[in-house]
Protein backbone atom coordinates (compact mmCIF):
# COMPACT_ATOMS: atom_id res chain seq x y z
CA UNK A 1 0.00 0.00 0.00
CA UNK A 2 2.60 2.66 0.78
CA UNK A 3 3.89 2.03 -2.86
CA UNK A 4 0.25 3.15 -3.78
CA UNK A 5 0.36 6.65 -1.34
CA UNK A 6 4.11 7.45 -2.27
CA UNK A 7 2.09 7.67 -6.23
CA UNK A 8 -0.30 10.49 -4.90
CA UNK A 9 2.32 11.95 -3.47
CA UNK A 10 4.63 12.40 -6.53
CA UNK A 11 1.93 13.07 -8.93
CA UNK A 12 0.65 15.83 -6.32
CA UNK A 13 4.42 17.31 -6.74
CA UNK A 14 4.28 17.05 -10.51
CA UNK A 15 0.97 18.82 -10.41
CA UNK A 16 2.21 21.11 -8.12
CA UNK A 17 5.14 22.18 -10.39
CA UNK A 18 3.09 23.05 -12.61
CA UNK A 19 0.25 25.32 -10.80
CA UNK A 20 -0.08 28.35 -12.59
CA UNK A 21 -2.04 26.75 -15.14
CA UNK A 22 -4.53 25.91 -12.93
CA UNK A 23 -5.11 28.91 -11.80
CA UNK A 24 -5.74 30.79 -15.56
CA UNK A 25 -8.12 27.18 -15.42
CA UNK A 26 -10.23 29.09 -12.57
CA UNK A 27 -10.77 31.69 -14.89
CA UNK A 28 -11.61 29.40 -17.58
CA UNK A 29 -14.60 27.64 -15.66
CA UNK A 30 -15.63 30.80 -14.35
CA UNK A 31 -15.99 32.43 -17.86
CA UNK A 32 -17.83 29.07 -18.49
CA UNK A 33 -19.44 29.47 -15.23
CA UNK A 34 -20.77 32.91 -16.22
CA UNK A 35 -22.01 32.35 -19.92
CA UNK A 36 -24.44 29.34 -18.14
CA UNK A 37 -25.75 31.57 -15.78
CA UNK A 38 -26.88 34.74 -17.90
CA UNK A 39 -28.41 31.65 -20.63
CA UNK A 40 -30.41 29.94 -16.88
CA UNK A 41 -31.22 33.12 -16.20
CA UNK A 42 -32.70 34.05 -19.71
CA UNK A 43 -34.68 30.48 -19.88
CA UNK A 44 -36.25 31.20 -16.39
CA UNK A 45 -37.46 34.72 -17.18
CA UNK A 46 -39.66 35.50 -14.31
CA UNK A 47 -40.26 31.56 -13.19
CA UNK A 48 -39.90 30.74 -9.86
CA UNK A 49 -38.43 27.14 -10.55
CA UNK A 50 -38.14 24.87 -13.00
CA UNK A 51 -38.36 20.85 -12.67
CA UNK A 52 -37.86 21.25 -8.85
CA UNK A 53 -34.83 24.32 -9.02
CA UNK A 54 -35.00 27.58 -8.40
CA UNK A 55 -32.94 30.09 -10.55
CA UNK A 56 -30.63 30.33 -7.75
CA UNK A 57 -30.30 26.61 -7.27
CA UNK A 58 -29.72 26.13 -10.76
CA UNK A 59 -26.79 28.69 -10.83
CA UNK A 60 -25.25 26.48 -7.18
CA UNK A 61 -25.06 22.94 -9.65
CA UNK A 62 -23.70 25.10 -12.61
CA UNK A 63 -20.64 26.06 -10.48
CA UNK A 64 -20.25 22.60 -8.28
CA UNK A 65 -20.36 20.42 -11.49
CA UNK A 66 -17.57 22.41 -13.10
CA UNK A 67 -15.83 22.62 -10.00
CA UNK A 68 -16.32 18.94 -9.10
CA UNK A 69 -15.36 17.89 -12.54
CA UNK A 70 -11.99 19.53 -11.53
CA UNK A 71 -11.26 16.61 -8.78
CA UNK A 72 -12.88 13.45 -10.72
CA UNK A 73 -11.36 14.60 -14.25
CA UNK A 74 -8.14 12.76 -15.03
CA UNK A 75 -6.67 11.76 -18.28
CA UNK A 76 -5.18 8.39 -17.44
CA UNK A 77 -7.07 6.46 -20.66
CA UNK A 78 -4.31 8.73 -22.70
CA UNK A 79 -1.87 7.75 -20.56
CA UNK A 80 -2.76 4.24 -21.18
CA UNK A 81 -2.97 4.41 -24.60
CA UNK A 82 0.27 6.30 -25.16
CA UNK A 83 2.13 4.07 -23.04
CA UNK A 84 0.52 0.98 -25.29
CA UNK A 85 1.59 2.56 -28.71
CA UNK A 86 5.66 3.36 -27.21
CA UNK A 87 5.62 0.04 -25.84
CA UNK A 88 6.72 1.35 -22.58
CA UNK A 89 3.65 -0.64 -20.66
CA UNK A 90 5.98 -3.88 -21.41
CA UNK A 91 8.08 -2.45 -18.69
CA UNK A 92 5.44 -1.40 -16.59
CA UNK A 93 3.75 -4.94 -16.04
CA UNK A 94 6.55 -6.86 -14.87
CA UNK A 95 6.87 -3.96 -12.39
CA UNK A 96 6.34 -4.76 -8.49
CA UNK A 97 2.43 -3.08 -8.35
CA UNK A 98 -0.55 -3.48 -10.38
CA UNK A 99 -0.42 -1.42 -13.17
CA UNK A 100 -3.96 -0.47 -12.95
CA UNK A 101 -4.34 0.18 -9.48
CA UNK A 102 -1.06 2.16 -9.52
CA UNK A 103 -2.94 4.46 -12.47
CA UNK A 104 -5.76 4.96 -10.51
CA UNK A 105 -3.82 6.28 -7.31
CA UNK A 106 -1.88 8.60 -9.75
CA UNK A 107 -5.38 9.86 -10.71
CA UNK A 108 -6.25 10.37 -7.75
CA UNK A 109 -3.14 12.46 -6.44
CA UNK A 110 -3.89 14.69 -9.17
CA UNK A 111 -7.86 14.83 -8.54
CA UNK A 112 -6.47 16.17 -4.97
CA UNK A 113 -4.18 18.72 -6.58
CA UNK A 114 -7.11 19.74 -8.00
CA UNK A 115 -9.41 19.92 -5.66
CA UNK A 116 -7.36 22.05 -3.20
CA UNK A 117 -5.62 24.52 -5.71
CA UNK A 118 -8.87 24.31 -8.17
CA UNK A 119 -11.99 23.69 -6.84
CA UNK A 120 -11.95 25.66 -3.80
CA UNK A 121 -10.10 28.89 -4.77
CA UNK A 122 -12.54 28.52 -7.89
CA UNK A 123 -15.44 28.00 -6.14
CA UNK A 124 -14.84 30.81 -3.47
CA UNK A 125 -14.48 33.12 -6.44
CA UNK A 126 -17.47 32.09 -7.89
CA UNK A 127 -19.20 32.69 -4.90
CA UNK A 128 -18.62 36.27 -4.70
CA UNK A 129 -19.49 37.01 -7.79
CA UNK A 130 -23.02 34.84 -8.62
CA UNK A 131 -25.95 34.07 -6.37
CA UNK A 132 -25.68 30.65 -4.85
CA UNK A 133 -27.18 28.74 -2.01
CA UNK A 134 -24.00 27.40 -0.04
CA UNK A 135 -25.62 24.53 2.77
CA UNK A 136 -25.31 25.07 6.37
CA UNK A 137 -25.89 21.78 6.76
CA UNK A 138 -22.83 19.85 7.49
CA UNK A 139 -24.43 16.76 6.92
CA UNK A 140 -24.81 17.83 3.02
CA UNK A 141 -21.37 18.94 2.92
CA UNK A 142 -20.69 15.44 4.07
CA UNK A 143 -23.04 13.86 1.45
CA UNK A 144 -21.44 15.71 -1.25
CA UNK A 145 -17.69 14.97 0.04
CA UNK A 146 -18.77 10.96 -0.83
CA UNK A 147 -20.32 11.72 -3.56
CA UNK A 148 -17.81 13.16 -5.69
CA UNK A 149 -15.42 10.59 -3.88
CA UNK A 150 -17.58 7.88 -6.24
CA UNK A 151 -17.89 10.37 -9.00
CA UNK A 152 -13.95 9.96 -9.11
CA UNK A 153 -13.93 6.47 -8.79
CA UNK A 154 -16.98 5.93 -11.60
CA UNK A 155 -15.56 8.19 -13.84
CA UNK A 156 -11.71 6.20 -13.52
CA UNK A 157 -13.36 3.12 -14.00
CA UNK A 158 -14.53 4.20 -17.56
CA UNK A 159 -11.81 5.75 -18.18
CA UNK A 160 -9.45 2.50 -17.36
CA UNK A 161 -11.48 0.68 -19.56
CA UNK A 162 -11.49 3.05 -22.80
CA UNK A 163 -7.37 2.65 -22.22
CA UNK A 164 -7.42 -0.69 -21.78
CA UNK A 165 -9.43 -0.65 -25.54
CA UNK A 166 -6.30 0.16 -26.79
CA UNK A 167 -5.00 -3.58 -26.04
CA UNK A 168 -6.90 -4.87 -29.02
CA UNK A 169 -7.52 -1.41 -31.27
CA UNK A 170 -3.82 0.04 -30.86
CA UNK A 171 -5.38 3.29 -31.87
CA UNK A 172 -8.77 4.21 -29.72
CA UNK A 173 -8.36 8.11 -29.92
CA UNK A 174 -11.57 8.38 -31.88
CA UNK A 175 -12.97 6.36 -28.65
CA UNK A 176 -11.17 8.68 -26.25
CA UNK A 177 -13.19 11.34 -27.94
CA UNK A 178 -16.55 10.31 -27.89
CA UNK A 179 -16.29 9.19 -24.43
CA UNK A 180 -15.09 12.57 -23.32
CA UNK A 181 -18.68 13.88 -24.85
CA UNK A 182 -20.72 11.30 -23.75
CA UNK A 183 -19.64 11.83 -20.02
CA UNK A 184 -20.34 15.35 -20.16
CA UNK A 185 -23.40 15.37 -22.06
CA UNK A 186 -24.99 12.17 -20.26
CA UNK A 187 -23.28 13.28 -16.74
CA UNK A 188 -25.50 15.84 -16.18
CA UNK A 189 -22.36 18.44 -16.35
CA UNK A 190 -24.18 20.68 -19.11
CA UNK A 191 -28.17 19.82 -18.58
CA UNK A 192 -29.06 18.35 -15.49
CA UNK A 193 -30.45 14.77 -16.28
CA UNK A 194 -34.36 15.80 -14.87
CA UNK A 195 -34.51 17.92 -17.66
CA UNK A 196 -34.05 15.36 -19.90
CA UNK A 197 -37.35 13.70 -21.67
CA UNK A 198 -38.45 10.89 -19.42
CA UNK A 199 -37.80 8.23 -22.00
CA UNK A 200 -34.26 9.67 -21.83
CA UNK A 201 -34.36 9.95 -18.47
CA UNK A 202 -35.13 5.99 -17.92
CA UNK A 203 -32.55 5.30 -20.61
CA UNK A 204 -29.78 6.82 -19.14
CA UNK A 205 -30.80 4.35 -15.07
CA UNK A 206 -29.02 1.72 -17.48
CA UNK A 207 -25.69 3.86 -17.91
CA UNK A 208 -23.07 5.00 -14.84
CA UNK A 209 -22.79 8.06 -16.31
CA UNK A 210 -25.32 10.16 -14.03
CA UNK A 211 -23.65 9.21 -11.11
CA UNK A 212 -20.77 11.11 -12.02
CA UNK A 213 -21.96 14.92 -12.33
CA UNK A 214 -25.57 14.76 -11.75
CA UNK A 215 -25.58 13.43 -8.21
CA UNK A 216 -23.24 14.83 -6.29
CA UNK A 217 -24.18 18.73 -7.81
CA UNK A 218 -28.00 17.82 -6.32
CA UNK A 219 -26.91 16.61 -2.90
CA UNK A 220 -24.94 20.26 -2.80
CA UNK A 221 -27.39 22.19 -4.17
CA UNK A 222 -29.79 20.48 -2.05
CA UNK A 223 -31.91 19.25 -5.11
CA UNK A 224 -32.08 15.67 -3.91
CA UNK A 225 -33.58 15.63 -0.40
CA UNK A 226 -33.85 12.88 2.76
CA UNK A 227 -33.89 9.49 1.55
CA UNK A 228 -33.23 10.70 -2.54
CA UNK A 229 -29.56 11.24 -1.26
CA UNK A 230 -28.96 8.19 0.44
CA UNK A 231 -30.49 6.57 -2.45
CA UNK A 232 -28.42 8.45 -4.85
CA UNK A 233 -25.31 7.57 -3.15
CA UNK A 234 -26.17 3.66 -2.84
CA UNK A 235 -25.99 3.65 -6.39
CA UNK A 236 -23.02 5.45 -7.12
CA UNK A 237 -21.71 1.97 -5.03
CA UNK A 238 -23.09 -0.09 -6.82
CA UNK A 239 -21.68 1.10 -9.97
CA UNK A 240 -18.68 1.29 -8.80
CA UNK A 241 -18.77 -2.23 -7.54
CA UNK A 242 -20.43 -3.12 -11.15
CA UNK A 243 -17.78 -1.37 -13.33
CA UNK A 244 -14.78 -3.98 -11.61
CA UNK A 245 -16.60 -6.40 -13.34
CA UNK A 246 -15.98 -5.26 -17.04
CA UNK A 247 -12.55 -3.77 -16.17
CA UNK A 248 -11.28 -7.20 -15.03
CA UNK A 249 -12.41 -9.24 -18.05
CA UNK A 250 -10.53 -6.80 -20.48
CA UNK A 251 -7.39 -6.70 -18.45
CA UNK A 252 -7.26 -10.28 -18.42
CA UNK A 253 -7.51 -10.89 -22.02
CA UNK A 254 -5.71 -8.02 -22.78
CA UNK A 255 -3.05 -9.43 -21.14
CA UNK A 256 -3.13 -11.74 -23.03
CA UNK A 257 -2.76 -10.97 -26.38
CA UNK A 258 -0.61 -8.09 -25.53
CA UNK A 259 1.22 -6.64 -28.78
CA UNK A 260 3.81 -3.60 -28.21
CA UNK A 261 4.18 -1.53 -31.11
CA UNK A 262 7.63 0.77 -30.73
CA UNK A 263 9.52 0.48 -27.69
Amino acid sequence: MAKYIEMIRIRFLMMLAYRTNYYSGIIIYSINIAAYYFLWSAIYGGKEDIEGLSVVQMTTYIAVAWMARAFYFNNIDREIALEIKEGKVAVELIRPYHYLNMKTMAALGEGIFRLLFFSVPGMFIVSLIFPMKLSADLSTWGFFGISILFSFIINTQINLMTGIVTFFLFNNDGLMRAKRVVIDLFSGLILPISFYPGWAQSAMDWFPFQYISYVPSMIFSEGFVGSEVYNAIMMQLVWSLILLIPIQILWVLAKKQMVIQGG
